[in-house]
């Protein structure tokens, strides 16, 4: 094993050596979601954890220069639809790659709408249909607190994960319970 301890002052971190470290942080892939303007944009996040179920709200974060931030920003409603590891190419459509933009990104799986008018895909293992309920800038990012209005889920399959800079999924022992 390697343990290597970096004991520099914050300013110092360098952007790459922590993305690194970032990537030992496995999460769920997600797809959040916004409409407004007769516009639908969405990009693919794994910054999603829950924040209080009393009332139901959540946190994502969104980078403010990705291409479907005005949207979200200007909707004031966004959708966070949870993968399956079968939904890997819409991940990666969400994610920009293949050169897919703007509308484009939804030309794979079936959309609809629940509460807020966001975008939300059918079959995804759960969406959370939120209000914005706070936008607090930090750096680079906006973080969004987002009162959940819907909810729809489905348990029957694996979910979509990224860690260290790639797509993976449960194993049959976490799916089945059967973990420690």
């Amino acid at each position: 094993m390697n343990h290597q301890v970096a004991s520099l002052a914050t300013d110092d971190i360098e952007v790459d050596a922590f993305k690194t470290v970032m990537r030992n942080v496995a999460g769920a892939v997600s797809i959040v979601t916004a409409a407004h303007g007769g516009i639908r944009a969405g990009l693919t996040a794994t910054s999603l954890t829950a924040l209080s179920a009393e009332p139901p709200t959540v946190i994502v974060c969104v980078n403010k220069a990705a291409s479907a931030w005005p949207t979200i920003e200007a909707a004031r409603h966004f959708a966070i639809n949870v993968l399956a590891a079968r939904h890997r190419p819409i991940a990666d459509r969400f994610a920009g790659r293949g050169g897919f933009k703007g509308e484009a990104r939804f030309g794979q799986g079936r959309w609809g709408r629940l509460v807020t008018g966001a975008p939300t895909l059918d079959g995804a293992l759960a969406v959370l249909d939120c209000e914005t309920e706070e936008a607090l800038e930090r750096h680079s990012h906006t973080i969004l607190i987002g009162r959940i209005k819907a909810i729809r889920h489905a348990e029957d399959e694996g979910a979509l994960l990224y860690w260290r800079g790639v797509y993976g999924q449960l194993d049959d022992e976490l799916q089945s319970g059967a973990g420690i």
